[in-house]
């Protein structure tokens, strides 16, 4: 079954980072290394995205844009972010904070919320402008006006901010050409000062086209009186609009920027906007940030929103947990699972000795159950108190002995260093942390002689991209510990044997086959000593 036919989901979490370029990242990571839990929501469209390198960015100059995002993506997950791509499409006041509403159906509810969703470029309406915008168009000599340096440039000029740019890229190149598309409120003073400065200067040019050449690159101007300008390169100077639309029904202040160009999010000097619990950071606040500033700027409000929770957490007495209020939220309602076991179990357990056995994220029990009806030793580990209730009154209601403790895979010390003959995790949804202390757990949880049963869902069918105008994806597969992760770890170990390690149709009419096609199996022995 297609992520599109899932039945709606509620995800809830600390705070929804609605942008994920640099902005949204880099707030997010601040946040994730607070040990917040934190969703990004990325629609995919940033605004360099037709640039083929970005610049000016200390230590990371030429990188192409989207190998930041890559890697910054990866940096959030490490600390257990997850970045979702699809689209938020509004949000709204909540009990709880905020709601998120996703294409698809889904939902996210967040005590915070960091806009982040950049904005769009306005082109003017010249024909063959935007096919050559972020590669022989441009429009800031920062970001790419040293690989124009000494070619011939024409700046269209469309209103009067367009020659703030002028006096650089006359410093870049010495073939500058101005044409005048809008003369209206121009600058003439200025325009003389450049002219005397060596610019050629167009003043009544308005731009019927811009030229390519046989093969599809940048030729030239030509004006509408048919005179061809020979360019290498375009500069102008864009209207804006921010993408602020999600956010309509918050109420959220917008003044217009000082060029006059667009509208920004209004924000105080820590980036909080006229809603309390509501940031923004990047260039819905500012649009002349590069990349380096809007990711500097995104790390400073994430810090800020951290320090809003502690001392709202403080003030309350409270140190909550925001994965273990997600995993309550969805065990407090209808029952989520069929309440079979789940099949690569049965497969891989079948015929063994029963003996002590730890189920980790035994969820609703179904796993739990099934081993205790067939003589197990069973402790049920969970972070959700609600799932853990659901394990005991079943275990009551079949008069079974199953041990339920509360658990968090990724405490210092979960499971009470008891050691088991079997630990089974099956799907347990575990943050990931950059020192991999859950992993560390569920290895150190196995007796000598013991067998390590780890079954995930297979992560890449997960990652595949939906379309974001229909369908979002609401749970990020590499934001958890993966199985490969843990097979890993253990490779190279000498205290254990790997027995399987393989991707595998899931059995017929096991929990939640319905939903998801493969498994990624491992299965592997400690040594006894």
């Amino acid at each position: 079954m297609s992520s599109s036919h899932l039945p709606p989901i509620q995800r809830h979490c600390d705070v929804v980072v609605v942008g994920g370029s640099a902005a949204g990242l880099a707030a997010a990571l601040q946040i994730a290394r607070q040990r917040r839990s934190v969703i990004v929501v990325d629609a995919g469209e940033p605004r360099n995205a037709p640039a083929t390198e970005m610049h000016s960015f200390l230590g990371r100059d030429g990188t192409p844009p989207s190998e930041l995002i890559d890697a910054g993506r990866e940096e959030v997950r490490r600390y257990g972010g997850e970045v979702l791509s699809g689209r938020v499409v509004r949000v709204v006041s909540d009990a709880a904070g905020f709601r998120g509403d996703l294409t698809g159906g889904h939902s996210i509810v967040a005590r915070r919320v960091v806009v982040a969703t950049g904005l769009v470029d306005r082109l003017p309406e010249i024909e063959g402008l935007a096919e050559h915008w972020g590669r022989e168009v441009l429009h800031c000599p920062f970001c790419h006006g040293y690989e124009v340096r000494d070619r011939r440039i024409v700046q269209i000029v469309t209103h009067p901010m367009g020659l703030h740019p002028s006096p650089l890229f006359r410093q870049l190149s010495n073939q500058l050409t101005i044409v005048v598309h809008d003369p209206t409120d121009v600058d003439e003073a200025q325009l003389d000062l450049l002219e005397a400065g060596g610019v050629d200067v167009v003043r009544d040019g308005r731009v019927a086209r811009i030229v390519a050449d046989a093969q599809g690159g940048l030729a030239g101007v030509e004006l509408a009186d048919g005179h061809v300008i020979d360019a290498e390169a375009v500069v102008v100077l864009p209207r804006f609009l921010i993408s602020a639309q999600p956010f309509d029904d918050l109420g959220l202040a917008t003044v217009p920027h000082q060029t006059g160009l667009g509208d920004v999010i209004e924000t105080d000097e820590f980036g909080a906007t006229s809603v309390p619990g509501v940031w923004a950071a990047g260039n819905v606040t500012d649009p002349s940030q590069q990349v380096l500033q809007a990711a500097a700027d995104g790390s400073r409000v994430g810090g800020m929103v951290a320090i809003s929770l502690a001392q709202d957490d403080l003030a309350h007495g409270g140190r909550p947990s925001s994965n273990e209020t997600d995993w309550d939220r969805r065990y407090g309602g209808d029952r989520v699972w069929s309440g079979n076991p789940n099949g690569a179990l049965v497969v891989e357990v079948e015929g063994m000795t029963p003996g002590s056995v730890l189920d980790v994220g035994a969820g609703e029990g179904g796993d739990a159950i099934w081993l205790a009806e067939r003589d197990w030793s069973v402790t049920a580990a969970d972070i959700s108190t609600a799932g853990l209730a659901r394990v005991a009154g079943e275990a009551e209601r079949r008069g079974l002995d199953i041990r339920c403790c509360h658990a968090d895979a990724n405490s210092v010390a979960p499971f009470d260093d008891e050691r088991f003959d079997l630990v089974s995790a099956h799907y347990a949804s575990i943050p990931r942390t950059a020192d991999a202390r859950a992993i560390d757990h569920l290895v150190g949880a196995v007796a000598s002689g013991g067998t390590l049963l780890v079954v995930g869902h297979d992560p890449e069918p997960m990652r595949r991209p939906i379309d974001p105008q229909t369908t979002s994806r609401v749970f990020d597969p590499d934001a958890y510990v993966r199985v490969d992760d843990i097979e890993h770890a253990l490779r190279d170990d000498a205290g254990w044997t790997i027995d399987v390690f393989e991707t595998r149709p899931r059995p017929p009419g096991s929990a939640s086959a319905a939903h998801h096609v493969d498994d990624v199996v491992l299965r592997a022995r400690r040594h006894p000593v």
